[in-house]
């Protein structure tokens, strides 16, 4: 990647609907060169795909936490497989130090929340868990 790949980057980070040609104005180059450009970086993986950020607004009617886990060694495609089916679970990463599974959970109340918590925490394999419920996003960077 040079500073172009960077530049286009950047760039459909902060506005993923961003024409070519403007991308092409902004970065001074060629249309061609970044339609070239963005085919290749989305053949190598580079750019995994396209996606809708909600804003503030769409998320006021759901209650999120992270959840962190630690499990018994060698349970976690186990528990990677039952998370998948608790449609409150966002996200889940793997993670070193005490814990060993972060999870993203969403749910539409507090009787969704705690019956998704009891869920994991009921789970064969989990030897813990700590739930951190998010009140206010005061930064948020993530594309």
């Amino acid at each position: 990647m040079d500073d172009t790949d960077r530049g286009i980057l950047a760039l459909l980070g902060a506005d993923a609907r961003m024409s070519l040609a403007t991308l092409a104005r902004r970065l001074k180059v060629a249309r061609s060169t970044i339609q070239a450009r963005l085919e290749r970086l989305e053949t190598t993986g580079v750019i995994a795909g396209y996606t809708l950020k909600l804003g503030e607004a769409a998320r006021q009617g759901r209650l999120r936490a992270t959840v962190m886990l630690s499990i018994e060694p060698r349970a976690q495609a186990g528990i990677l497989t039952r998370l998948k089916a608790i449609p409150e679970v966002e996200r889940v990463f793997t993670c070193a130090g005490r814990f060993d599974l972060l999870l993203q959970i969403a749910a539409p109340n507090t009787q969704a929340l705690d019956q998704a918590l009891d869920q994991i925490s009921a789970m064969t394999g989990v030897q813990g868990s700590e739930s951190l419920v998010h009140l206010s996003t005061r930064i948020d960077r993530a594309v």
